[in-house]
């Protein structure tokens, strides 16, 4: 879910036109398996410039709607339990970034991918087993939603016999606990996704409205030809907003609301569905003057807010 700006030609004479009438009453949730819902920079030490306050957890802005937030690891030494203990007490499940656990950069690349190489850790089977020792108490599927492995892997040089390594060791040692993994759009074409990864899903940016898109459209078949029978899919709901690249595709701040209900409509209308997780929650991610979800009009927070409780029932 880490953003790359993908340059190519913006055709400004087809600019969407959003509707400006307010959208009409939520659907109820009709997929069974749509269980899940949160959004990223929850819990990672991100503080988000646009505000005055210094401030690196964001939990209690968005646990009363949704079920997932993401925490960081960055060390085998990493202490979580507290961490997660505190969004289990607020029916939050955590979502674990562990690609510094595994992967480290080894070079850089002018293939097919962001231009960088990452392997596996020689010592990966130790930093999981001292990472374990320490967090046990919390490494079950009651308390973790999903163990997010690798960032983009195929994107970011991970080789598929180093990814599944990891993902084959990890579900190994706790078997109860999802495995997620998320691809960049432009990598879907050299996507793997090995049997012990449960949940697989995609992002990409700046669509209008992601489901009549015919390039989204492809590649979520993509997506979902990759799929084996046990995995599920991972929506990554576009909840952010940049100037540049979202006014130049005709989208205005106020206009998010009506993504996050494509998003959701989709989501509802396909059981292969497991959850929504918008990118990202705090502004000045990837670009410092980024709106995160936070930070956009209130319409679109209420729209945030009525899909989290209809996913999870809060």
């Amino acid at each position: 879910m880490k953003f790359k700006v993908i340059f190519f030609p913006i055709l400004l004479a087809v600019i969407f036109s959003c509707k400006k009438e307010t959208l009409a009453e939520i659907p109820t949730k009709t997929n069974p398996n749509l269980n899940y819902y949160g959004f990223t920079l929850i819990d990672v030490g991100w503080d988000d410039p646009q505000d005055k306050e210094i401030k690196v957890n964001y939990l209690d802005e968005v646990s009363a709607f949704t079920n997932m937030a993401d925490i960081l690891v960055a060390e085998p030494a990493d202490n979580l339990v507290g961490r997660v203990q505190a969004m289990n007490t607020q029916g939050v499940k955590a979502m674990l970034h562990l690609h510094e656990l595994f992967f480290y950069q080894t070079g850089t690349s002018e293939g097919v991918n962001s231009g960088l190489i990452y392997s596996l850790r020689i010592d990966y089977q130790q930093r999981w087993n001292d990472f374990k020792q320490i967090n046990l108490s919390v490494l079950n599927s009651g308390s973790i939603a999903c163990f997010y492995i690798g960032e983009e892997p195929a994107w970011n040089g991970i080789s598929e016999a180093d990814f599944t390594l990891a993902t084959d060791y990890v579900k190994s040692t706790i078997a109860d606990v999802k495995i997620l993994t998320v691809e960049a759009y432009p990598a879907l074409d050299i996507m793997y996704a090995p049997s012990s990864v449960d949940w697989i899903g995609f992002d990409h940016y700046f669509l209008p409205e992601p489901s009549s898109d015919a390039t989204f459209i492809q590649e979520y078949q993509k997506l979902s030809s990759l799929r084996k029978v046990n995995q599920k899919i991972i929506l990554i709901m576009d909840s952010h907003w940049i100037k540049y690249f979202h006014g130049s595709a005709g989208i205005s701040k106020s206009d998010m609301d009506f993504i996050a209900r494509d998003y959701y409509t989709l989501a509802n209308s396909d059981t292969n569905v497991a959850g929504i997780i918008g990118y990202f929650w705090p502004g000045g991610f990837d670009n410092e003057k980024s709106l995160g979800a936070r930070n956009l009009p209130d319409n679109v927070l209420e729209e945030y807010k009525k899909i989290g409780k209809q996913i999870t029932g809060k």
